[in-house]
């Protein structure tokens, strides 16, 4: 049999774990009170339209995103604007968010609500691209990057593959996976969108070899659409890294500090392909996503439907509770996900997936002194020496550290997984990123 592909560099296997992957995706109810975010884009904050009594209806723009790396915002509810204020976001900070008292569920008039699907795609590439930036569509898979700003290609380059992300590597998230197996075709068609407005004539979709099921019904799906290839590929994290699906499926290699776009590649995550076909077929926004509720003690993991602003804690509840024996609650996976000072915040457009993990898994052993094993080096996807720069970073040396290319650190975690000494890699990683970022942007 042929072997499978993958990137080359480092990569760990953690536990899968993937309770909710037979789940089929619930619509969760509405909630009777939104809380909307204006911060849901890797980018300037959205500014609010709507003021205080104003009544809103599901999909009107409530916020615009005027900066040139931003996103729209869409009224996931339909009632009254009750306030504009602080909320506390899942980082734990408060930020500016749009309250929304929710009366009923009216639609507004522009959006096509039927189930029929729309395959003909009659805009073109620049009103493609104009109304995903209308609809406030962002990357699904984590980044949250406007998707109107990466279709957009720098004079003096040239997009050649769509790689279309359907890895879902982190372990325990499978909203992902349930997206390719019940929204397959609208997702493909959502790929078609992306490819013309890219002027691309290759599209890969790349996806590991744990989902055989999404891996076989695309395959049959694609045959309809020209240029469409789904590639299989071994089970390996970080995979879902840009950098490492586009070794993975095309075997390029992005260079330091440099885009995808660099080695004529554009990467998209599935769930983003099914938005896009969503604004750009039915004129609908961003409202709405599929985020998996799960965990080992998780009486019922699911993957729900659920309209931005909603609080996690009603998503807990259609998971059947928070189990006794809790220890986090995490916003994302286990890799890369951060833990939730409250589960009354809200979801966002990043939401992919709630983790409950138990108290006994949830408690971080008292870390040892190095051992200078090289482990963490082995398995850093990008070859950095997480070691090195944790150090740099702890001991706030950032102009080291930026020349030693912590900001081609991913976050994703494997030094911190593999350390036998319980080293905290990825929290000083994270600090000290967000420090070299800083020195960066004063510089400029």
């Amino acid at each position: 049999m042929k072997s499978l592909k993958t990137f080359t560099r480092g990569g760990v296997h953690p536990e899968e774990n993937k309770f909710s992957e037979n789940a089929a995706i619930e619509a969760l109810p509405l909630p009777k009170q939104a809380v909307i975010p204006l911060g849901q884009n890797l980018g300037v904050p959205s500014k609010p339209i709507v003021k205080k009594g104003d009544e809103v209806k599901v999909g009107q723009l409530i916020a615009k995103g005027e900066a040139f790396i931003s996103a729209n915002l869409h009224s996931p509810v339909s009632g009254k604007v009750v306030k504009i204020d602080d909320a506390i976001d899942s980082s734990g900070y408060r930020r500016q968010a749009i309250f929304v008292d929710v009366i009923d569920d009216v639609w507004d008039d522009s959006i096509d609500t039927s189930p029929t699907i729309v395959r003909q795609i009659s805009l073109s590439k620049q009103e493609i691209i104009q109304r995903i930036k209308e609809c406030g569509i962002v990357g699904l898979g984590g980044a949250t990057f406007p998707t109107h700003v990466k279709l957009m290609v720098p004079d003096g380059k040239k997009a050649e593959y769509l790689i279309i992300n359907g890895v879902e590597c982190e372990p325990y998230l499978t909203s992902d996976h349930r997206v390719m197996l019940e929204k397959g075709e609208e997702m493909l068609i959502g790929v078609k969108i992306l490819m013309k407005a890219l002027e691309v004539e290759k599209a890969v979709i790349g996806i590991e070899n744990n989902k055989p099921d999404a891996i076989r019904h695309l395959t049959e799906l694609s045959q309809a659409y020209t240029g469409i290839m789904v590639q299989a590929l071994k089970v390996k994290y970080p995979q879902g890294g840009e950098k490492q699906l586009i070794k993975a499926t095309v075997n390029r290699e992005v260079p330091s500090g440099k885009l995808p776009i660099e080695v004529g590649c554009v990467v998209s995550n599935v769930g983003t392909a099914l938005a896009v076909y969503d604004a750009v077929q039915k004129n609908k926004p961003l409202i709405e996503r599929v985020v998996t509720v799960t965990g080992k003690s998780v009486r019922k993991p699911s993957n729900f439907m659920v309209r931005i602003g909603t609080p996690v804690t009603e998503l807990i509840a259609a998971a059947q509770g928070l189990p006794e024996n809790t220890g986090k609650v995490i916003n994302g996976g286990p890799m890369m996900g951060k833990a939730l000072t409250s589960i009354d915040v809200p979801i966002t457009k990043g939401s992919s997936g709630i983790l409950i993990m138990k108290s006994e898994d949830s408690r971080r052993p008292a870390p040892k002194p190095c051992i200078r094993c090289s482990k963490c080096t082995e398995v850093c996807p990008m070859g950095l020496e997480p070691f090195l720069l944790a150090k740099l970073a702890k001991l706030a040396i950032y102009d080291k550290a930026e020349n030693e290319k912590i900001m081609d650190c991913i976050e994703c975690g494997s030094c911190q997984f593999t350390c036998p000494s319980q080293l905290p890699l990825l929290d000083f990683l994270r600090l000290g990123k967000q420090r070299v970022g800083l020195l960066i942007r004063t510089r400029k």
